[in-house]
This record gives structure tokens, sequence and C-alpha cells, in this order.
């Protein structure tokens, strides 16, 4: 058994929501990517991400090739679009499957697993202060802080496929068990220790969880996009 909780909100300094989600107990996959380029565009190749995956995912495919497929139509879209700039999408994805799940992700939306009282970060973002935080020129508390701290390193439909670097992740899952997606829009303005707070409460289904997670980042400024989905084992 599974419940999930699921919200997107534009922030207080967006006019417009880039970022997509998707959730569904009977294919046993759910996403959240955050998409960029300006004038709508960002919302056109989130978008994209998230149909062609889900298309592909249904049809069979695993989420390496579901998510290459959705970069490379991202990529066709563009040149039919005839558009000056690229357009782009992070993507974090995972499948529940019985005993066991699965994580890929390109960019730096984040993927979080909540157990045993604990909260760790799955995902590692594709960023450019992620590189120099696993060459240890950087802390982890910095890197909130940098000016470039929202440069990711891949996306859909602006890395090269030949270059594109689906990151995956699998592990046991079990009851009790809570998965994080979410956009940096979320991560951006709350802290990993007031995320694992909130969905510490026993008392709060998984979508007040998610209500109090977004409500808690448009409290801190909400300066981005913000989208949380949270899967959690019953």
């Amino acid at each position: 058994m599974i419940e999930f909780g699921h919200l997107t909100h534009p922030g207080l300094r967006r006019q417009l929501n880039e970022d997509t989600y998707y959730g569904d107990t009977r294919l046993g996959l759910w996403l959240v990517a955050d998409g960029m380029g300006g004038q709508a565009c960002g919302e056109v190749a989130s978008a994209l991400a998230r149909e062609a995956i889900v298309r592909h995912v249904r049809n069979g495919n695993d989420l390496v090739t579901a998510i290459n497929q959705a970069g490379g139509q991202i990529i066709t879209q563009t040149r039919q679009r005839n558009d000056r700039l690229p357009m782009g999408t992070t993507v974090v994805c995972a499948r529940v499957n019985g005993d066991s799940f699965e994580l890929a992700w390109v960019g730096d939306s984040r993927a979080y697993l909540w157990q045993d009282g604990q909260l760790t970060q799955l995902s590692r973002d594709h960023s450019y202060v992620h590189q120099l935080i696993a060459k240890g020129a950087l802390t982890a508390e910095q890197a909130r802080l940098h000016p470039h701290r929202n440069v990711v390193t891949q996306a859909l439909g602006v890395t090269a496929p030949e270059h594109l670097n689906v990151a995956t992740l699998s592990g046991p899952w079990r009851p009790g068990m809570q998965l994080l997606l979410c956009s940096d829009g979320l991560t951006e303005e709350v802290p990993e220790q007031t995320i694992a707070a909130i969905l510490a409460d026993n008392e709060c289904s998984a979508q007040e969880c998610v209500d109090i997670l977004v409500a808690t980042a448009l409290d801190a400024g909400g300066s981005d996009n913000i989208t949380a989905v949270l899967v959690r084992g019953l």
C-alpha cells in the first residue's frame, strides 16, 4: 500500500510556474521536473519531459531509457520551434515495484529518503556547486549561499544526448519509508532539518506533509517555483 501527496506553487517572485510533476500508484511512477528557458519555454520543456517519460514507462521502458527519450524529444521540439536558445528541464523520477524502489535523475531536482527517523539525500545534484563540494572546495552550507548554486551541469534538452548522464539508484522498499521528490525551490528555502521534522510527524498524512513543506518554503521567501511529491509506504 502506498499513499502520496503532491503540490506545486509558482512561489512569490515568479508569475509563471515552470515546474511540473506526476504521480500514479497503479503505474508505480512519480516524478518532478523543473523547467528552464524563459518565455514559457521552461514550462513547455518540463511538460514534454513528463509526458514522454510517462508514455515510455507505460510502454515498458525503464527509467533511463524513458528519460533519454524525453531529452531527445525536447531537443527536437526546440529545433521545430526555431528557438534562439534551447529549452530544458531537470527531472527526478521514482518507481516503486513491490519491495524495491529505483530512482533516476538529471539536474538538481532531488530525491530524499526518510526512514527510521532519519532523512537522507539520495540523489546527487548535477550542478556546479556540487562539483566544488566533491572536490572539497566548498562545504554544503557554503553551497546554499553560493552565487552560482543554481547552475546545473546536466539538463534534458540542453545537454547533448551523447553526453547526458542519467544517474540511478535503487534500494529496498518497506512500510514506513518515505520518498520525497522536489524541485530546488523547496530545498533553497527549507533546511533539511526542517524537512526531516515535518516528515517525522506521524499525525500528518502525506498530503498534509507536502502542504506544510510548500507553506514553509513560501514563508521563507518563496523565491522560485516550489514542487514536492511525497511517496509513503503503508
